[in-house]
């Protein structure tokens, strides 16, 4: 069992989209689970479906859905304050070195971020390989286990298979919980396959494109 799991993504709903039934079963085992979640989001497109937001109300948005879904997960949060769309322009290192700081506190045996150039969002990218190096600075006998999270299209041709995946169907309806509470984001991510389907219909539709969480491990 885990002693405790970091995860470690840019945005608000990241975590729900990309890790949300793997973090829930953790949580069921009683692994305790920390996000440190990089920035608010404050640049995303979209606004609610139908729009709620707007560009100056959606950052205290973004941020009130970031908390209410980690209630939903039942896991700490800790916000990084980073601006949305700016972490590819911040200075690698110095960006681990604060990850560091987390990680030497909490001490994880388990760190879950992005697979650099693999995850489609340059936030994505420069988070993941900044969580990577902010490891790869600890002692070898301190570092904890990675496993980074690839989500573009051609990672499997590229990678190859990876080497964790975990069926979280039984811990689906926690996994959508947690999208939903992510109010002004998830329509407009579901939205695109939702078409005239009632919400249950929207829900099996979902449950079948990310009923699947897959992960490589990290390589030093």
């Amino acid at each position: 069992m885990e002693k405790h799991v970091v995860v470690i993504y840019p945005h608000p709903d990241d975590e729900s989209f990309g890790a949300a039934g793997t973090i829930a079963k953790f949580r069921e085992e009683g692994v305790p689970v920390t996000y440190l979640c990089g920035t608010l989001g404050e640049m995303g497109r979209n606004m609610g479906s139908p729009t709620f937001a707007n560009r100056e109300t959606l950052p205290e948005i973004r941020k009130k859905e970031l908390i209410n879904a980690c209630q939903k997960l039942d896991i700490k949060l800790e916000m990084l304050g980073y601006r949305d769309k700016t972490l590819e322009f911040e200075d690698r290192t110095e960006l681990a070195k604060n990850l560091k700081l987390y990680l030497d506190k909490i001490k994880p045996s388990l760190v879950i971020t992005h697979y650099p150039e693999y995850a489609v969002h340059p936030d994505h990218n420069a988070l993941g390989a900044a969580a990577i190096e902010a490891v790869e600075m600890m002692p070898t006998e301190d570092r904890p286990t990675v496993w980074a999270q690839a989500i573009s299209n051609d990672f499997p041709a590229v990678l190859g298979k990876p080497d964790i995946t975990n069926d979280i169907t039984a811990n689906f309806d926690k996994k959508f919980e947690a999208i939903l509470a992510h109010q002004s984001q998830a329509m407009g991510v579901l939205g695109q396959h939702r078409e005239k389907e009632a919400k249950n219909d929207l829900k099996e539709i979902a449950k079948q494109r990310l009923g699947f969480e897959q992960f490589y491990i990290w390589k030093y």
